[in-house]
């Protein structure tokens, strides 16, 4: 009999060791899904934005899992509201997007929203009388846009002389950030008594930007200067302006810091830009959502993020 008692205890803990879970419930507990929505693909911001994300999320496997998409071009709303259709088919735990329209993707969103869904809103703000006119509200998770043209246009505008005609590339017309970023350039035009000729949607693509341009500086051959609402624009006001043998004489402004801009601030013919951060937006607006799921009321108050200004000075 005293050789089975060893036996027996032996049993009993194996079937113990059975039953019971070999994790904590902290470990055994669901990762939430977030999804990370941008624009277009094809604009060097948004790759870099996905790499950070992708980057944040190695880095944290253990806490999120991450579903990444974006667009095919700036304009692509319809595309982008599947996207987020998609999302909520998948039942994930919160969307972090990037709108490529302030409007357009209010109503699928607030849609998530209803399903229980936590959206945080990042890059573009949503229309503020949109989302009151659909009862519904989501955190902003950005910079000042306008805060960020104004110091990109002040440093040009000092390199020109009072009364100089200049010119805007928008971006989408609509678009909350490219709203912002034109304000911001008119303050600084304003205050430095620059003449602003004209100011015109080249929709944030570099072939349409350049096609603007050319048929701007042909109206205005006296044209002093370009503040273009994003580096893409800028680029294809660049080579707009070399075609026409102008790219000495008029002075180019930008807006993302993206990597390809960066050569052609160091050789003059960008004279600035704005660094927002393009590999932490997203990553701001995934650790805001995942706070949000955390305290379970989510998250409604907006939260800005910094926005610099980069010239050849402090290029690094």
């Amino acid at each position: 009999m005293k050789l089975k008692i060893p036996y027996q205890i032996a049993l009993l803990a194996a079937v113990v060791a059975i039953i019971l879970p070999t994790s904590s419930p902290a470990q055994s507990a669901k990762k939430p899904r977030v999804a990370l929505i941008m624009k277009s693909l094809a604009n060097e911001f948004f790759q870099t934005m996905e790499k950070g994300a992708r980057d944040y999320q190695s880095q944290n496997s253990d806490k999120f899992t991450l579903i990444s998409n974006g667009i095919k071009n700036e304009t692509d709303v319809g595309q982008q509201i599947n996207l987020v259709d998609q999302m909520i088919a998948q039942k994930v735990d919160a969307i972090v997007i990037a709108p490529a329209d302030s409007k357009g993707l209010i109503s699928v969103c607030k849609k998530a929203h209803d399903a229980g869904i936590l959206v945080v809103n990042i890059d573009n703000k949503f229309d503020k009388d949109a989302l009151a006119e659909k009862k519904v509200k989501f955190a902003f998770v950005g910079p000042d846009n306008r805060k960020g043209a104004k110091l990109v246009g002040d440093y040009t505008a000092k390199q020109l002389q009072p009364g100089a005609k200049v010119a805007i590339l928008e971006g989408v017309t609509g678009a909350f950030n490219g709203i912002q970023r034109k304000l911001g350039f008119e303050d600084a035009i304003k205050e430095a008594k620059l003449n602003l000729v004209t100011s015109q949607s080249a929709s944030w693509e570099t072939d349409k930007a350049n096609q603007v341009t050319s048929a701007i500086i042909t109206q205005h051959p006296d044209l002093s200067a370009i503040f273009a609402a994003n580096d893409n624009m800028a680029l294809g006001a660049v080579a707009a302006l070399k075609a026409a043998g102008k790219d000495t004489s008029v002075k180019v402004a930008g807006f993302d810091n993206i990597s390809a801009v960066q050569q052609l601030i160091k050789e003059g013919k960008i004279v600035a830009t704005a660094d927002q951060h393009a590999d932490q937006l997203a990553v701001y607006g995934i650790q805001y959502a995942l706070d949000g799921l955390a305290k379970k009321g989510g998250v409604t108050a907006d939260k800005e993020t910094q926005v610099d200004l980069i010239t050849k000075d402090n290029l690094k």
